[in-house]
């Protein structure tokens, strides 16, 4: 088994071994994780927010059962719809899972598409208080009313360029939250990322294709997408009671679904803008994942891929140690 030979031979060197693989969505992470798992002796622990819910199976491109029962998942389906995970939640469910499979011998790989929960797992991040002050809350969520979803993340961006530029505008859930940590602490949102030590040993690979094929490959996705059901299967979650004004249903393919499902946007549009959002989205997620980023082995996806990332994490290079820092202080 790897985990025990790296192990054996250099017992002091790798403690706590975390493989993370990271890309853009429909770059592949999910091929690539099964097999190197497989060829590894590892499990996998999904670090894609769209994953937790139950109920949500095509349009967010959930493994099948079929590819969960090749190589057992954590943190996926543990939540319905109206019960919505948030980093901190997240953060400790990964680190007991990730306790759990080295507990059994196993290599953990961390893997995902969300870039915040990615990160907070990887650099044990320090997060703010998680209670909610209703009053505060209220009066942004008024003010997001008055003043739209754009003012809004203008005003988060001027108190906070970097949260600014990780924050979707159109997503006033997270600016709310990232305004309600600014003013209930006295400190940026983004401050929580200055915690960027690494608590276990990590081999960090990173996904890439040609931005053309990735595009390809996202519009056949959401085409599979749509010829596999993802119109009924938002009829079923809005007939179970779940409300389009969810966090969950209001992700990118649901809340396009949804408007079409009752008759408030054409199939075609729809389609147009999931695309659209989608390819959005994919350079949003360039912005915690960059290509420079010299703790990134970074692998063009291609015949042999497979075998030159297991070749880098059996040789024990490139490997990051327990207490190295992984990001420059702000």
């Amino acid at each position: 088994m790897w985990r025990l030979n790296i192990l054996k031979t250099l017992p002091d060197k790798f403690p706590q071994p975390l493989v993370v693989l990271v890309g853009p969505t429909a770059v592949g992470k999910t091929e690539i994780s099964l097999q190197l798992a497989e060829r590894l002796d590892g499990e996998i622990v999904s670090a894609d927010s769209r994953l937790f819910y139950q109920g949500m199976e095509i349009g967010t491109a959930k493994p099948s059962l079929e590819e969960r029962a090749r190589v057992p998942h954590h943190l996926i389906d543990v939540a319905t719809p109206d019960q919505p995970w948030s980093l901190a939640i997240f953060q400790v469910a990964a680190h007991a899972a990730i306790e759990d499979i080295h507990g059994r011998g196993k290599l953990p790989f961390l893997v995902g598409g969300t870039g915040q929960y990615v990160r907070a797992v990887m650099e044990a991040w320090e997060l703010p208080p998680q209670g909610i002050d209703t009053h505060l809350r209220s009066s942004l969520e008024r003010l997001a009313e008055e003043v739209g979803a754009q003012e809004l993340h203008r005003r988060l961006s001027l108190l906070d360029p970097a949260a600014g530029e990780l924050i979707d505008a159109r997503n006033v859930r997270r600016t709310i939250r990232a305004l309600e940590v600014i003013f209930s602490t006295g400190r940026r949102f983004s401050e929580q990322r200055r915690k960027a030590i690494s608590p276990y040993s990590l081999m960090v690979i990173g996904l890439t294709r040609p931005r053309a094929e990735l595009y390809a490959r996202i519009d056949q996705r959401i085409e599979a997408m749509l010829a596999g059901g993802l119109a009924d299967e938002v009829c079923a979650l809005l007939a179970q009671g779940y409300t389009p004004n969810l966090p969950t249903l209001s992700a990118i393919g649901y809340r396009e679904m949804v408007a079409y499902v009752r008759g408030e946007m054409t199939l075609a549009d729809a389609v147009m803008q999931m695309k659209r959002l989608t390819r959005r989205y994919v350079r949003q997620q360039g912005a915690w994942f960059r290509e420079e980023d010299p703790l990134i082995h970074w692998f063009e996806v291609g015949a042999g891929t497979l075998t030159q990332i297991e070749a880098l994490i059996r040789s024990g290079e490139g490997w990051i140690m327990p207490g190295s820092p992984l990001a420059e202080e702000e």
